[in-house]
């Protein structure tokens, strides 16, 4: 009592609301990050019990291909069938016009026995939503166990697919991770970062027993799961296969979690600054649909890490000396939590080299949060059915 009498007695009321607000927010940053986050590199892939009779369930891998792609024919493709698993199928799904492309696609059949296609013909007037595409890919797939990844995919190791096989011995829903492809600039590692963390929110409450996505590039599950509730839902979206689909079918005890360097895939970036937030923006258009509960995790998360920052420069710009060192004792120890989690998800989900740049990231990120949700009040055209995407 005569410390805290001291205290009001030097810093008034509204220091004392100050320090109170500090701390509280730091208490919270810490549960996210000592808590929360660090659920993941704490899992264990083979924790939970079998819920299948086999340890090598038949695969098949859908990919949606529209229009005619070199990139994928010449090097994700090859990493698909590259795999070093016995029982799986490769199911390419072409929307397109291209006969010829189709063709060459076709004929690398003989090469490679476990690869199947299909085709759609593009019609301007009747586009094909990737939803369609994947639909008459699953209905096409001779096994149970399907697997979704995408064009711009490909995977880290020739252990992929074995890894994710695994993850249906332990549920009917695998979840796997997809980061960005590295390159050498600052900006690249603050993208890779941004998707880590994003994944980090949704990983983590899987763990939790509490899942509501995946990610389009890197997930599974049952044939009768997907049929169970007649295949894809929110039709008149050109998104929603790892999210709105998912929260239908997923509950606590049907998602198994698969998180190793040799399980993740890269997506490649087709794209700087503006690329990438146009795409932040398309793949968060389906928040608004979410559970309360899905939607605020991130919130609060953003929210209270940037009301912490301001607190904090509230305390440098106008209290004594020693206030101030204290609030910047608060904010290294808190960076000395969150530094040492990130690296610590980053070793587990193999991503390199983004540990350093994390304080950029920190401060910036939830800036960028209230960019997405103030572009969001004017619905994207690229997210909706009725027209096509680039």
């Amino acid at each position: 009592m005569l410390y805290f009498d001291f205290f009001i007695d030097h810093y008034g009321w509204q220091g004392a609301a100050l320090a109170a607000v500090i701390v509280i927010l730091f208490a919270v940053q810490t549960y996210y990050y000592a808590v929360v986050y660090a659920r993941i590199p704490k899992y264990r892939n083979d924790r939970r019990p079998r819920r299948t009779e086999t340890d090598t369930p038949a695969i098949s891998v859908v990919v949606p291909l529209f229009g005619e792609s070199g990139e994928f024919i010449e090097s994700s493709l090859p990493r698909l069938l590259a795999q070093d698993y016995a029982a799986y199928e490769i199911v390419v799904v072409y929307v397109g016009l291209d006969t010829d492309f189709y063709d060459d696609l076709s004929r690398m059949k003989s090469i490679f026995p476990n690869l199947r296609t299909t085709k759609i013909e593009a019609r301007p007037r009747y586009p094909i939503s990737p939803k369609m595409a994947i639909n008459i890919g699953i209905k096409s797939a001779r096994n149970e166990h399907i697997i979704l990844t995408t064009i711009d995919a490909s995977p880290c190791t020739s252990r992929w697919l074995a890894l994710m096989a695994k993850g249906f011995t332990r549920g009917e829903i695998v979840l796997g991770y997809c980061g960005f492809e590295p390159r050498k600039s600052l900006l690249d590692k603050y993208i890779r970062t941004d998707r880590m963390m994003m994944s980090a929110e949704w990983l983590s409450a899987a763990v939790k027993g509490h899942p509501y996505r995946g990610d389009r590039n890197n997930i599974g599950f049952t044939k009768s799961l997907y049929f169970g509730v007649n295949g894809f839902g929110n039709l008149n979206m050109n998104i929603g296969e790892d999210d709105l689909f998912m929260q239908q079918i997923m509950t606590r005890d049907n998602v198994s979690v698969v998180m190793s360097p040799r399980a993740s895939v890269t997506e490649r970036r087709w794209g700087g600054l503006k690329w990438w937030i146009c795409r932040r923006r398309f793949l968060s258009s389906t928040r608004q649909l979410y559970t309360r509960a899905a939607r605020n995790g991130t919130n609060r998360e953003q929210g209270s890490r940037l009301l912490f920052f301001a607190s904090v420069i509230a305390a440098m710009a106008v209290m004594p000396l020693e206030y101030k060192l204290a609030a910047a004792a608060v904010t290294v120890i808190r960076y000395g939590i969150v530094a040492a989690t990130v690296s610590r998800i980053g070793k587990r989900l193999g991503e390199r080299g983004i540990t350093a740049a994390y304080p950029i990231y920190d401060v910036l990120s939830p800036l960028f949060g209230i960019i997405t949700e103030i572009m969001l009040i004017r619905k994207d055209p690229a997210v909706w059915r009725y027209t096509t995407i680039s």
